[in-house]
């Protein structure tokens, strides 16, 4: 037996364009659409029919691509949302319903009978139809805990294929989400997804407990985009899968810094330079002690490879360098230095990070050598 494989549904293109502000264009999502299916994403989530003609031509476009990606559309569980997915060309159907009672009393006006009365017919009627269907759990993470078994087991019984399990407002914590999960697991025979939010910054370690719980398809978002603070992010998922789990998802990961930048233009939202794994500077290093281990081997303070993603690590000069990274960096610029002029540099280089909040350029580099050269004392 090879090892476990878990399968990546990022929905980037529908629950990621659901953060406020944000709405792609067509050939935006056409874009995207094709980066993530080049990239070797297998299932992705790509819009939401009921919300009219021009998003059903979207995703008729999207389907038209005939991407090696299974395609999956959103919609509540009602018999509008059906028909209007009905016949848009997707492999799968997310019908989803609240489970919790107080989305239930609050939202619907409505108990869990009627909760379960219509995701049974509703199942049925998109079997009927010729639909897969994955059964949404929304706001599950709130839900009785043996009622959320009750809905898993209706859906089974009703023909679905796969329950999301959905921590609508991302309230779970990670011990938490590995019990709910392996609750279900055990329970029923069907997959299982996990649709983690981040309002906590949790969403990322949710999903991964949820892996280790079981689960079978986990849903992701380029740049952890979403509703509020997002969701699980794509790219840490996946390398955490990959680095952290050795559980492979065929996704080439080398791909992510540009569909990283692509999905950031065209939602308006940049990427913090700090971002793990797809931001600017998590490759960059300053501190003394950092820099100096790496010169001496990577593996001192390399949790990340940053050649598997086609990258490569910084050095940059500033208030929390040390000697030897200033000796390095000037031997880039051909320039040898002594312990001492290094020292010397140092100190300026230090006063100039602390006034102008940033790492000294190549020219002002060159610049401080020549200050300080000009102050040696003349050869005898």
């Amino acid at each position: 037996m090879g090892p476990r494989q878990v399968i990546v549904n990022d929905t980037t293109l529908r629950d990621g364009e659901q953060t406020a502000g944000v709405a792609f264009s067509a050939e935006e999502k056409l874009a995207i659409a094709r980066a993530l299916a080049e990239a070797g994403v297998p299932e992705m989530e790509i819009g939401i029919p009921a919300m009219g003609a021009e998003e059903c031509e979207t995703i008729a476009a999207i389907v038209a691509l005939r991407l090696p990606s299974r395609l999956m559309v959103w919609g509540r569980m009602c018999e509008a949302d059906l028909a209007a997915a009905s016949g848009c060309g997707a492999d799968l159907i997310n019908l989803s319903i609240p489970v919790s009672d107080i989305q239930l009393r609050y939202k619907l006006r409505r108990d869990r009978a009627w909760a379960l009365a219509t995701l049974e017919r509703c199942v049925r009627q998109a079997r009927d139809r010729g639909m897969e269907v994955c059964v949404g759990g929304e706001d599950a993470s709130r839900a009785d805990a043996d009622f959320l078994l009750e809905v898993a087991e209706a859906a089974q019984q009703a023909g679905a294929r796969r329950f999301r399990y959905a921590d609508t407002l991302g309230v779970l914590e990670p011990f938490t989400a590995f019990e709910r999960i392996r609750r279900l697991v055990r329970a029923v025979d069907l997959e299982i997804e996990m649709h983690a939010h981040n309002d906590f910054g949790l969403a990322t370690a949710n999903t991964l407990m949820a892996v280790q719980a079981g689960a079978s398809h986990v849903n992701t978002t380029v740049n952890g985009l979403g509703e509020r603070a997002g969701n699980a992010a794509f790219e840490e998922t996946v390398m955490a899968l990959h680095q952290l789990f050795q559980i492979p998802t065929g996704i080439d990961v080398g791909r992510f810094g540009a569909i990283s930048e692509l999905v950031a233009r065209a939602s308006g939202r940049p990427v913090a330079p700090n971002k793990s794994i797809v931001g600017e500077a998590v490759f960059t290093h300053e501190s003394g002690i950092h820099v100096d281990g790496l010169l001496k081997n990577v593996l001192n303070y390399q949790g990340v490879d940053p050649r598997a993603l086609g990258r490569e690590h910084r050095l940059v000069l500033g208030k929390h360098s040390g000697t030897h990274a200033v000796i390095q960096r000037y031997r880039e610029l051909g320039v040898e230095l002594t312990e001492i002029t290094a020292a010397q540099l140092l100190k300026r280089i230090r006063r100039h990070a602390t006034q102008t909040k940033r790492a000294p350029s190549t020219a002002e580099l060159q610049s401080f050598y020549q200050e300080a050269a000009a102050r040696l004392p003349d050869p005898p």
